[in-house]
């Protein structure tokens, strides 16, 4: 049976869960395998498994459980090796790797910050930095409306306006708030975003850098920014040398 992988961390981690409910239904037990003097928390795998919210979060309480005493490499949901032993072959094959990952993710957690512009807000902004803009906007009022070509040329300004805006306000938010973390990572791009980013912080500057955060949103009330931590380290968790074959344990660790 193949083996559904939760975490990676050091052997001698204090509270690795055993026993507890896992994803599945019926949920499968939680276990423990060691190898190179690291553990994988890990379950029976069960098949046709899919991104359901009960599953999601079994996933999720796992990491919990196995975080609440020291740091553990989470993997993402859905990571699945061929069996035990490849996961005890992978834990072997990158010791070394994962160590130094366990090192430099120690006392830390991670925040992720999206934002989308709101759009009466934006465009008001834009107005009032764009001369050309107000001059137009203004000349089409008094005309009842503009025409067609007048229309057009002012619909491309404020459209080009607007894009340059997402993109100043997105390096904007990631420039107030990298001082309080210790490593940023881009997120994957998504539609209505104009800003994906996840920062790296000490569990001790948490508080710090939500205070941060909500400065940010003050600055830029053209902002709708949505502040999502604490959170297990995910996009900080590199993979690592590609992993042996018949097995993908640990191919999704740190991905989008």
């Amino acid at each position: 049976m193949s083996t559904y992988v939760y975490a990676i961390t050091a052997a001698s981690h204090p509270s690795l869960p055993r026993g507890m409910g896992g994803v599945g239904e019926p949920a499968r037990p939680v276990r423990v395998l060691e190898a190179g003097g690291l553990a994988a928390v890990v379950s029976d795998a069960p098949e046709g498994l899919r991104p359901r919210r009960r599953d999601l979060l079994a996933h999720q309480a796992v990491l919990s459980e196995a975080g609440a005493a020291g740091c553990v490499l989470p993997m993402r949901f859905g990571s699945v090796a061929a069996d035990d032993a490849a996961v005890t072959s992978v834990l072997t094959e990158r010791a070394e790797h994962y160590r130094e990952r366990l090192r430099a993710l120690e006392g830390k957690v991670e925040y992720n910050v999206k934002g989308h512009h709101v759009e009466d807000a934006v465009l008001h902004r834009v107005m009032a930095e764009n001369p050309e803009i107000r001059s137009l906007t203004e000349a089409n009022r008094r005309s009842g409306g503009g025409g067609y070509d007048a229309k057009v040329r002012l619909g491309e300004l404020v459209a080009a306006a607007v894009q340059a805006r997402e993109a100043d306000d997105a390096r904007e938010v990631v420039h107030a708030l990298e001082p309080y973390a210790a490593a940023v990572s881009d997120g994957p791009p998504s539609t209505g975003w104009l800003v994906n980013a996840s920062f790296l912080v000490d569990r001790e500057a948490a508080e710090e850098f939500v205070t941060a955060a909500e400065q940010v949103r003050k600055d830029l009330p053209h902002l709708e920014l949505r502040i999502n931590g604490p959170l297990p380290p995910y996009s900080f968790v590199e993979p690592g040398p590609a992993e042996p074959a018949s097995t993908t344990a640990g191919a999704d660790a740190g991905a989008g």
